[in-house]
């Protein structure tokens, strides 16, 4: 007998992920059948047209057949040659072989001490798991921390869908708190004493506050106040901490500049209060995301949980060596004066440049078309403009109608969350400088039409 979908548990049956949903089906379908496609819907740069880094493919290569290493010199700079040489050293029986639980040590160590270097503060390689992406440290954190179906996270609306989905899976409640879109959806307060109060009120025992820096889909960047006061409210409300940073290195706006919670906590001398913070290689200007690539760092968090942590990440055994080794040539990229320095840092300044273009090129695009509105986009890779319909007329109706007639797929407001009464679509600035210009022209008319 088959299995039947009436045998499928509840939670994976509510369990949703807007970014790979219904328009995303259709486009591809639409493109099997000769149609073409702009995807804006999903932070996937090398399917757009993002290379890769010649440093990190070339070590990847010689770590993945080591045998290239005795004619390696006819291939790679020697700096490459020595860190390739290092990582199969370092992993003792090369990348086929399962690594400790939490990682390789020396990568974790590698991570430590990017940390120090980023932050001026202390890292521990102990406190420091290294992950497939940083969805499955985000998965293991909401894991320990979800224990029955009364306890809440709070999350940001609008979202990034891993969260709401994850905690659905995990059946516990999502406490969803507003960002101020009138403030370059930066936090407020308020919002989060509300959200809290809320959730408190229907019996919700909230466990855990989660905070996107910069973020996605809003495309801001926190501010230093922001996550002092963020942390202040966790201290208070007794709530852990989830930072997401995977787009750190992804700030646009002259002025802004990346802060992580590690350094606003040790600075302000805060011990009270549990953070769990992601890193990725597959976003930045890396943008390695077929790699799997990731960490989490705990702080502030008892050593009986550590064990806990420890040991639910050996459920898996281990993350997958290749993306052990991306993430260590992320913490550990060429130095100034190493051989393969100069097109590294060409490599990674024509990225974030190009990036840069494109979110102000579509940012202002979008601010000139009647009927929508596009807060700056200072970080990450995503705009989430604010559209007005027509009365009755849904985002998702919206943007299948856009997919049929331009060819544009986009991300409707309701997969993320959005305040009642409002209607957004989340785009990426990933597509080539060309296509993002296209994005704008078709966009416009489309949406005049539509009105």
């Amino acid at each position: 007998m088959t299995i039947q979908l009436k045998e499928i548990g509840k939670a994976v049956l509510e369990t949703e992920y807007a970014v790979r949903g219904p328009i995303v089906a259709r486009a591809q379908e639409l493109e099997r059948q000769g149609q073409e496609i702009i995807y804006c819907n999903i932070g996937n740069p090398q399917a757009l047209e993002q290379r890769p880094l010649t440093y990190l493919r070339q070590v990847l290569a010689l770590c993945q057949y080591p045998d290239l290493m005795h004619r390696a010199g006819d291939l790679f700079p020697p700096d490459v040659i020595e860190t390739a040489g290092r990582i199969l050293k370092g992993t003792r029986y090369g990348l086929g072989a399962y690594s400790e639980s939490k990682g390789v040590r020396f990568i974790r160590e590698a991570v430590a001490e990017f940390i120090r270097e980023r932050d001026a503060i202390e890292a521990d390689p102990e406190a420091i798991y290294l992950t497939d992406g940083a969805s499955k440290g985000v998965q293991t954190a909401l894991r320990m921390l979800i224990s029955g179906p009364q306890d809440g996270i709070m999350i940001p609306i609008p979202q990034y869908p891993l969260y709401s989905a994850t905690i659905t899976l995990y059946e516990g409640k999502q406490v969803g708190y507003y960002l101020d879109e009138g403030h370059d959806w930066k936090l407020s307060q308020s919002m989060l004493a509300e959200s809290l109060q809320e959730a408190r009120r229907y019996g919700v025992r909230v466990k855990a506050i989660c905070a996107l820096n910069p973020g996605n889909p809003t495309g801001s960047v926190l501010d230093r106040d922001n996550i002092e006061m963020l942390i202040d409210f966790a201290k208070t409300h007794g709530l852990a901490i989830l930072a997401d940073e995977v787009y750190q290195e992804n700030v646009y706006l002259q002025g802004d500049r990346f802060v992580s919670f590690a350094r606003v906590m040790t600075e302000t001398g805060e011990a009270d209060v549990s953070l769990f913070s992601f890193h990725s290689c597959s976003k930045g200007f890396l943008g390695e995301c077929g790699q799997r690539g990731g960490y989490m760092e705990v702080r502030n968090v008892p050593a009986d949980v550590v064990a806990q942590i420890t040991k639910l990440q050996s459920v898996s055994l281990c993350a997958n060596l290749t993306g052990q080794v991306a993430t260590y040539c992320m913490v550990r990229p060429p130095k100034p004066g190493e051989p393969s320095y100069d097109r590294y840092a060409q490599e990674r300044d024509g990225i974030l440049g190009e990036l840069k273009t494109r979110a102000t090129l579509l940012a202002d695009g979008l601010n000139r078309i009647p009927g929508i509105q596009c807060n700056a986009v200072a970080g990450a890779m995503y705009a989430f403009p604010r559209i007005t319909l027509p009365a009755g007329r849904k985002d998702e109706e919206y943007c299948m109608t856009l997919l049929e007639q331009t060819g544009i797929c986009v991300v409707p407001g309701t997969g993320f969350g959005q305040i009642p009464g409002t209607a957004h679509f989340r785009t990426t600035i990933l597509p080539p400088t060309r296509e993002i210009e296209q994005v704008v022209e078709r966009l416009a008319a489309f949406h005049a039409a539509y009105r």
